[in-house]
């Protein structure tokens, strides 16, 4: 017997020139970067809160406050890692994920594979458990003014009543 859950995550960050650009693990060549407490990854962030709203865990903000030394500027793939352990040790486990990126530039098209393989392996998943896609806002909003970027990530996670046969 299986029990699955859906959550549903969103975050957004604030573009300032001269700052490191990091979108699912990776550093993206560009201008301008994220104004955030941790490397402020959009991306993870709105995994992270997709996976915890999956089992009622709460948000990113009250297991990864913002107001923590301990967070300042810290990967957020750790955080992440931190998010997988705490579904584990409520007995579940990422089917999968599907995100998508609203930025107006630079294209992210070249960074999605590497994406896709770092957040799968941070989450212990396979590749094909990883969706990630990048739109733009057609120059609309904050994002198409290229002030900021925002995600969405929406996650399956599943408990299993019996762990070596898997969820599926």
């Amino acid at each position: 017997m299986e029990d699955f859950r859906i959550g549903h995550g969103f975050d957004v960050h604030v573009l300032r020139e001269g700052l490191p650009l990091v979108i699912g693990g990776v550093r993206i060549p560009h201008e301008k970067g994220f104004v955030a407490h941790s490397d402020g990854d959009v991306l993870v962030h709105a995994l992270c809160d997709a996976l915890l709203g999956a089992v009622a865990l709460g948000d990113i903000g009250l297991h990864f406050p913002d107001t923590s030394e301990e967070f300042r500027g810290i990967d957020s793939l750790v955080l992440l890692r931190r998010t997988v352990e705490l579904l584990r040790e409520k007995g579940y486990r990422v089917a999968n994920v599907d995100a998508t990126i609203v930025m107006q530039r630079p294209r992210l098209r070249p960074h999605i594979d590497e994406m896709r393989r770092i957040l799968a392996r941070t989450m212990g998943v396979e590749c094909d458990a990883v969706s990630v896609k990048a739109t733009t806002s057609e120059r609309l909003g904050y994002e198409g003014r290229e002030e900021g970027v925002s995600a969405y990530a929406v996650a399956l996670v599943c408990r299993c009543h019996s762990f070596d046969r898997g969820c599926m």
